[in-house]
């Protein structure tokens, strides 16, 4: 999929709460603080301690899905700890596990996924109906972990929980920019920590095909540039996502978006050529008029269905241009004498023919909402980035979806605006039961126009655990204060994994900097957000390189910046106080001479890189805005209405740092401008 324009079975997803164990939200469970939140939590008194006779004890089945699970949690425990445990009964106190059944060999859409934890003070119990919730519940296990005065502990709690979604997934496109498999290996553990269950490769776009055929090799050896998986490499990902719980699903991109695939076969497309990996080729689709073309297809998915069991197989289907089809005679007589009045008709055509072989092959097909249209079977999964609406309008027409609009991840979107995106929302809301079953979920996007194997951990996490979360924890666990609370706590313990999420952004200044001192320029960088939706690849002029170095500050920075929503919530906090508040003033004002006082120190270092140069506009921008907030806060702090000449002034300089600089956007604006607006509203009491 190309990352569009804007951003089976039917399992409703629900959450089951116990008779005796009360639903308690995120904000009001003391001691809680877990992503995602649990379906329902009965908080009970005292604490579980973790010391050197902490052991583990599997009983019932034995699986080795769930041994190889409960190795990964001591190893865990024992990174957050410093202690080395044991997997096997002794002394108390105790982990005691229980799975009722073994682990399926191939993970399928809908396996109960749900598990009970019941910590006390004297030892801990969880069980589950085989060893995907088990896994769950260790995970769940191993955030509740803390540092008190009496040693390393987990809260008393007990906790029923279950995913209010079958289907929750992170899409990777690996196409424009080829992503390693330890890369890969690393994102899955990330997705496992916060109950994710589905691994979606884009396999291949216009930019590079990823993935060995042997049956079919120049597909790789004249679409790669040589970066591409082997089979044996798929195999072994596989096997990694499998023993987390995870299914990988494969995207194989058709007809369009396929430019990659004609390098090294193009008599499968519908312009004559020649092809090659190239920035500015041309928008190439597939023929789909040929017979020739089902049977390199047949071929390919019976190769690729036996690299990736999962009973799904994406075939992408979005965008198609209709260009080359418009252009080519044989195409349009082929329309004419099939009675076909359009491209869509076509192309629905093709996803008919398209359908047959995906199910000879033993899967079930999937793909964007483009390719919704009359006849097409209902036995495809429809994926939506058009929204609910879109979303809804599949269920109604009989077909089950997952939703995307709103978890793309590469629109650099803050948190707050991607947990506020509801898959029943909007006209989902309105459908009846059984077209609400047929809503399994649905997948954040991380596309990877300006994304490589250096940034994407940066660009995908901590955000996504809060879409992990809107997925698998209730409908109504929705408090923004307490999720950026736990967004901060799972942030180190994903780095604790070995996501490069916290430490790439001092690698990436350091480089551009090409000094130690990094004060100044993170100081900079601590303030900026890259800027939102398509803008960046809309300010392009010609055509995209996507092998250009993405090595400027903007490909550093992450997507939210802390320090500006920590600073905003002290403005807010101080202003509500009516300019009371000593603790936040004496904060604010101390970031603000902070920022007023950078330039002069940064700008030597900016001159000295010619990727540091583009971003001294912004430092004198950083720099205005402390004065001005400053300022703002001696009129407040004086009970003096400030002058309205100088606040006409400030909203002129305001509006100009609003502007996007190097494809970065200064985020305390909004803050500073409360303050000077603030200044002016002061009341001056006159005494007789």
């Amino acid at each position: 999929m190309s990352r569009p324009r804007v951003a089976v079975l039917g399992l409703l997803g629900f959450c089951v709460i116990l008779s005796v164990c009360a639903h308690v939200s995120a904000q009001s469970a003391p001691g809680i603080k877990v992503m995602p939140m649990p379906a329902a939590i009965e908080v009970g008194t005292g604490q579980f301690i973790i010391d050197q006779g902490f052991k583990v004890a599997i009983v019932g089945i034995q699986d080795p899905m769930l041994d190889r699970g409960v190795e990964r949690f001591l190893a865990q425990l024992t990174a957050r700890t410093g202690i080395f445990f044991e997997k096997k009964a002794g002394a108390q106190p105790i982990l005691e596990i229980r799975a009722a059944a073994n682990s399926s060999r191939v993970l399928k859409l809908g396996e109960d996924e749900s598990y009970s934890l019941d910590i006390s003070g004297s030892g801990a119990k969880l069980s589950a109906p085989n060893p995907l919730g088990i896994l769950h519940g260790l995970e769940t296990f191993l955030q509740m972990v803390e540092t008190t005065a009496g040693g390393y502990a987990v809260p008393a709690a007990t906790i029923h929980d279950q995913p209010r979604f079958a289907w929750r997934g992170l899409l990777i496109d690996v196409g424009r920019h080829y992503i390693p498999v330890d890369v890969l290996k690393r994102n899955i553990d990330g997705m496992a920590a916060v109950k994710m269950n589905v691994l979606h490769l884009h396999l291949y776009d216009n930019e590079g095909f990823r993935l060995e055929s042997k049956k079919s090799p120049k597909l790789q050896e004249m679409g790669s540039d040589g970066h591409y998986y082997t089979q044996a490499e798929i195999s072994d990902l596989v096997d990694y996502a499998h023993d987390r719980g995870i299914r990988v699903l494969p995207e194989f991109e058709m007809p369009g978006h396929s430019s990659s695939m004609f390098a090294g076969y193009p008599e499968l497309a519908s312009g004559p050529g020649p092809y090659k990996v190239d920035p500015g080729g041309p928008d190439a689709i597939i023929d789909p008029t040929r017979e020739s073309t089902y049977k390199f297809i047949d071929k390919f998915l019976g190769e690729m269905s036996k690299i990736f069991p999962d009973d799904y197989v994406h075939i992408g289907g979005d965008e198609v241009s209709g260009a080359q089809w418009n252009s080519n005679p044989k195409i349009q007589e082929f329309m004419r004498s099939h009675g076909m009045k359009n491209n869509q008709d076509l192309q629905a055509y093709f996803n008919q023919r398209l359908q047959k072989i995906v199910s000879k092959h033993g899967k079930i097909m999937m793909g964007w909402d483009d390719v919704l249209h009359p006849g097409l079977p209902k036995s495809v999964v429809v994926q939506t980035w058009r929204g609910q609406e879109s979303l809804a309008d599949a269920a109604r027409k009989g077909y089950s979806g997952l939703l995307s609009f709103g978890y793309y991840l590469d629109l650099m979107w803050p948190v707050a605006r991607h947990y506020a995106v509801e898959p029943m929302s909007g006209g989902a809301a309105t459908l009846s039961p059984d077209e609400k079953s047929r809503i399994l979920g649905g997948e954040s996007c991380m596309w990877t126009e300006w994304v490589t194997a250096e940034n994407i951990d940066s660009r995908t996490w901590p955000r996504n655990s809060a879409i992990a979360e809107r997925l698998w924890s209730p409908a109504d666990v929705q408090d923004l204060r307490s999720l950026y609370e736990r967004l901060d706590l799972i942030s180190w313990r994903l780095d604790r994994l070995g996501l490069t999420h916290r430490t790439f952004v001092n690698q990436a200044i350091e480089r551009m900097a090409g000094t130690p001192d990094l004060v100044a320029l993170r100081t900079l960088a601590d303030v900026v957000e890259p800027v939102k939706d398509y803008t960046r690849i809309n300010n392009v002029k010609g055509p995209w390189d996507f092998r250009a170095p993405l090595n400027h500050l903007v490909d550093g920075v992450p997507a939210e910046s802390e320090t500006a929503r920590h600073f905003r919530e002290r403005v807010d906090k101080y202003l509500k106080a009516g300019g009371k508040d000593q603790e936040s003033e004496g904060a604010i004002r101390s970031q603000l001479i902070t920022w007023r006082d950078n330039d002069s120190k940064l700008q030597p270092i900016l001159g000295r890189s010619f990727l540091l140069q583009e971003l001294a506009p912004l430092s004198q921008d950083l720099a205005l805005l402390g004065s001005a907030g400053l300022l703002a806060l001696d009129y407040l702090d004086k009970a003096s209405s400030s002058p309205e000449p100088w606040r006409t002034h400030q909203a002129t300089m305001l509006q100009n740092a609003r502007a996007a600089r190097a494809d970065l956007l200064l985020q305390v604006v909004d803050a500073v401008q409360q303050l000077v607006e603030a200044s002016g509203r002061v009341q001056v009491t006159v005494t007789q």
